[in-house]
C-alpha cells in the first residue's frame, strides 16, 4: 500500500479489505467498554442484550462472542492487537468466529500446550475459518481419548456421578422444604448421597 496513491481506487479497495477483516476488533473492544462499565444504561438500555439487539442490530450470541474473543485476546494474546498488519496479511486474519473457537479450546483440560500452541498457529498465521478449527479441536479431543480410554471413562464417570449428586441433592432439598415424603425416605435419601460422595473420593 505504501507503493501506492492514496488517492487511486487500487489503495481505496485495499484499505476497504483490511478494515473488513479488522472491523470486529474494534467492534469488540467498544462492545467489551459499554459492558464493562455499563454504558447501555446511560443511554437508556435496561440490559446489554436490549442494547445490542435494538441499537446495533446484532443478536445477544453474536455480540457476547464478540465482546469475549476480544477481550481474551486483551488478556492472552495482548500482541496480537498491538500488530499492524500489511495489506498481504489481511487475508490471513482470523475472524472473532476462529478467534472464539481458540478462547474456548484454552480452557479444555485434556488440551497440551502444544496442542494449543498448534490451534493457535491455525487461528493466526494461516487465518483458518472457525468451521475448520473446530474440526482441529475435535480430532485433537479425540485423539486424546483414544490414546488414554481408561483416563476418558474415568471422567466420564465422574461426570455422570456428579450430575446424578446435583440432582438428588435439589430433591432433598425439595422434600425437605415441601414435605411432601416422608422424613425416613428424607433419611434414606442423605445416606444415598453420602454413598455416592464417598465413591468420588
Amino acid at each position: 500500500m505504501g507503493s501506492l496513491d492514496q488517492d487511486s481506487i487500487r489503495y481505496k479497495v485495499l484499505q476497504n479489505a483490511k478494515d473488513f477483516k479488522t472491523s470486529w476488533l474494534e467492534l469488540g473492544q467498544a462492545l467489551y467498554s459499554v459492558w464493562k462499565d455499563r454504558l447501555y444504561k446511560d443511554w437508556g438500555y435496561v440490559t446489554f442484550d436490549a442494547y445490542t439487539a435494538k441499537e446495533i442490530g446484532i443478536k445477544k450470541m453474536t455480540a457476547m462472542k464478540l465482546l469475549k474473543s476480544y477481550y481474551f485476546l486483551e488478556k492472552e494474546e495482548p500482541g496480537y492487537l498491538q500488530k499492524s498488519y500489511e495489506p498481504d496479511e489481511v487475508n490471513r486474519l482470523p475472524n472473532y468466529e476462529s478467534v472464539n473457537v481458540l478462547r474456548l479450546a484454552k480452557n479444555k483440560r485434556e488440551l497440551d500446550a502444544g496442542d494449543y500452541a498448534h490451534l493457535k498457529k491455525d487461528v493466526f498465521e494461516m487465518g483458518r475459518d472457525a468451521s475448520d478449527v473446530k474440526k482441529d479441536l475435535t480430532q485433537l479431543m479425540r485423539q486424546k481419548e483414544e490414546l488414554e480410554p481408561a483416563e476418558a471413562r474415568k471422567k466420564k464417570r465422574e461426570a455422570t456421578i456428579k450430575r446424578l449428586l446435583s440432582t438428588l441433592r435439589s430433591l432433598k432439598t425439595e422434600i425437605e422444604v415441601t414435605k411432601v415424603l416422608p422424613s425416613d425416605i428424607l433419611k434414606q435419601t442423605k445416606l444415598l448421597i453420602d454413598r455416592i460422595e464417598a465413591e468420588i473420593e
